[in-house]
């Protein structure tokens, strides 16, 4: 069986399985709607639309790896 996922919530920063609980990624119902908020007031926005040249750096990477974490952390 793997490790629980530990993920920080978005919007406090907290440590912990958020996915395993009703409010994942967020830790808390509060979390969630300070962050649904934000979307609403625009405070986050979408950028551009994503192309597939965004994904382009990426194709070259073995299976199995995650581009977001440090080759020492893995």
């Amino acid at each position: 069986m793997a490790a629980p996922l530990e993920v920080r919530c978005p919007t406090c920063k907290k440590r912990g399985n958020w996915f395993a609980g009703e409010f994942g990624p967020f830790c808390s119902k509060r979390c969630r709607l300070v962050d649904l908020g934000k979307w609403f007031s625009e405070e986050h926005a979408i950028s551009e639309p994503l192309k597939p040249g965004h994904f382009a750096e990426y194709d070259e990477l073995p299976d199995n790896t995650d581009p977001d974490r440090p080759d020492d952390k893995r």
